[in-house]
């Protein structure tokens, strides 16, 4: 008989063993893959961390043919941001508009896929789990970081200037990168940006953010820390048209 495949299964991490499972990933991804530093990588342990993860809740795909994680999203709404103290897109994001919108907002952080299982469904089945979270608890706006792996601006140009030129987002919910880590996005004027090009530069979580409606805030942060230089996405649910609607809440037929 020909391989089906992997089968898979989304839930919310409800024991210490799960978040471990989602700090193994995010140490493969984030430290092996894209060599980030910082004093929440644990290289003995093999494991990512920080102070956010105890006030969050963890998504986490699971591979049931091999019994391992292999997708995550960090999720901190509101009240857990306040009992954190503040989002994690703070560090890096000045949130005053989105703070300020009396919207019901939900920061989505720490995303990442083992290797081994982009390009194929299994983001789709992690979005699947999304949607039911967004809906369950009214969410209104979603945003968070989305990187680019490295810090050189210049060789980031193309993309981040299209982004900029293409997909800010409005003056209401624009978020600004903290002055002391911003880069300006505008580096190319519009007329000079191949857009075939930039887009093959931007990464695949990006992408997909857009096609649902997804606009960047003001500026790109540079972490030095995590070797990337990092976006604002912000997604208002209200933006979304029916056919991204569909597709956003409809991956359930996939």
């Amino acid at each position: 008989m020909p391989d089906s495949g992997p089968s898979f299964s989304v839930f919310l991490a409800e024991s210490e063993r799960d978040l471990r499972e989602a700090q193994s990933l995010r140490y493969e991804v984030f430290v092996r893959e894209l060599g980030a530093t910082g004093e929440g990588v644990d290289h003995q342990a093999g494991i990512e961390t920080d102070r956010f993860d105890q006030y969050s809740d963890h998504l986490l795909l699971r591979d049931d043919t091999k019994g391992v994680v292999v997708g995550v999203y960090r999720l901190l709404r509101e009240d857990q941001a306040a009992r954190a103290g503040c989002f994690y897109t703070e560090s890096e994001f000045d949130l005053s508009k989105l703070k300020a919108s009396g919207r019901r907002l939900l920061e989505l952080g720490r995303s990442c896929l083992h290797r081994d299982y982009r390009g194929g469904i299994a983001m789709f089945h992690l979005w699947n789990g999304l949607t039911d979270y967004v809906t369950s608890h009214g969410i209104e706006v979603l945003f968070g970081t989305a990187s680019f792996h490295g810090t050189d601006a210049e060789k980031l140009a193309e993309p981040l200037s299209m982004l900029y030129h293409n997909h800010l987002a409005p003056e209401a919910l624009r978020v600004r990168a903290l002055s002391d880590h911003y880069q300006s996005m505008s580096l190319r004027d519009p007329e000079d940006i191949d857009r075939k090009s930039a887009m093959k530069q931007v990464p695949a979580l990006i992408k997909a953010y857009l096609r649902l409606g997804g606009t960047v805030g003001d500026g790109a942060y540079v972490d030095h820390a995590f070797n990337t230089t990092d976006v604002c996405l912000i997604l208002d649910t209200r933006a979304i048209n029916a056919r991204q609607q569909r597709m956003y809440s409809g991956l359930r037929q996939t």
